[in-house]
């Protein structure tokens, strides 16, 4: 069980040998379980403050004529904040060690400790109030501590993450300039209809198929790559290359074409013929008949 540190404030070092004597005839100890850790002899306000921090207990013993109120009084409104509480204990007149009489002051000094217990039990139904709101705030707090913890774990989860995404992204960062200068140095890409415009102004571009089919018959898969409108190679030679087998492919195809439209319209001269040499026959005969 927790010890009750009690002080007792005294005007003058006389009252110190009273106060002593009348303690002699209190088993604090074993009745109250208090001890009384100092007995100060001051009227100094400051004095008392640095003798009296701290205490559970303070009981301030003064003379019971007006100065000794007036003294209880001041120190009291002064050390109230300081001290766990505060009992007023009044001294008899004329109390030096020869005439006093200490069962006086011992009844005294019980009587304060007395008051002093049962106002702390008028302050109980306030302490299991107070303890409550305090378990209350403590399971609070530790659930508070549980999610700090868990936020910190994840907290150092990101960061290990955090870490791995920084270096994968200088890893790809430190490819993509790679990439790109490797691109500066070995492949042009171009817009392709503008390409074909600038090799062959004012013939028409053909399809995409066709420079398709080009690129696999010339063996340039992989060197050359057309889609979505643009055309990417590893240098202009064999670009250059692709474009005028394209042309060709596309005049030969045409000139192919206008074969078959001669073709077709002799052919169609020739049936044309043959179908009046018919009537002239069929006449011929009509007439030696």
């Amino acid at each position: 069980m927790t010890i009750v540190d009690v002080r007792i404030l005294v005007e003058g070092a006389s009252d110190v040998e009273v106060v002593s004597k009348a303690l002699q005839g209190l088993a604090l100890g074993s009745e109250y379980n208090i001890t009384i850790s100092s007995i100060i002899p001051t009227t100094n306000v400051e004095i008392a403050k640095s003798a009296a921090a701290g205490a559970d207990l303070l009981i301030i013993a003064t003379d019971a004529d007006r100065v000794g109120r007036e003294l209880a009084e001041r120190l009291f409104t002064e050390l109230s904040e300081m001290v766990g509480h505060i009992e007023r204990m009044k001294l008899p007149l004329g109390h030096d060690l020869e005439h006093v009489d200490v069962e006086l002051v011992r009844k005294e000094l019980r009587n304060a400790l007395v008051r002093a217990g049962l106002k702390t039990l008028q302050r109980i139904p306030e302490y299991m109030e107070l303890r409550r709101d305090y378990l209350d705030l403590k399971g609070k707090y530790e659930e508070i501590e549980k999610e700090k913890e868990d936020l910190l774990q994840k907290i150092e989860e990101l960061k290990a993450k955090l870490e791995e995404i920084e270096e994968e992204y200088a890893r790809v960062k430190e490819e993509n300039l790679e990439l790109r200068e490797l691109l500066k140095k070995r492949a042009k890409v171009y817009k392709l209809e503008e390409k074909w415009k600038e090799m062959f102004p004012g013939i028409k571009m053909p399809s995409i198929d066709i420079f398709s089919r080009a690129i696999e018959t010339l063996g340039f898969a992989g060197k050359i790559i057309v889609g979505q409108g643009h055309v990417y190679a590893e240098d202009d030679h064999i670009l250059e290359q692709l474009f005028k087998t394209v042309y060709l492919s596309l005049q030969l195809t045409q000139s192919i074409e206008r074969e078959e439209e001669n073709i077709e319209a002799i052919e169609g001269e020739e049936e044309k013929l043959e179908e009046e040499v018919e009537v002239i026959e069929n006449e011929g005969e009509n007439i030696e008949e």
